[in-house]
């Protein structure tokens, strides 16, 4: 039971951290690509699907590492 504990909580910490990040390139990194690059950028899915691939990557990137191959 304690190691479930333990995954359900990490879980929600990189949860956490994915919402985070997400507020944060919605308020300042999306704005600033919007006023550098052009008018294609400026489709609203486009960048939902950039930043939804960008979590994705880190989140599975991370997931990856903290459980890594057990060594036998």
């Amino acid at each position: 039971m304690n190691e479930r504990l333990k995954v359900f909580m990490l879980v929600a910490l990189l949860g956490f951290l994915a919402g985070v990040i997400a507020d944060l390139t919605a308020e300042y990194i999306i704005p600033g690509l919007l006023v550098i690059l052009p008018a294609f950028l400026n489709a609203r899915y486009v960048l939902s699907g950039l930043a939804g691939a960008c979590l994705t990557l880190m989140l599975v990137s991370v997931w990856a590492y903290i459980t890594g191959t057990p060594e036998r």
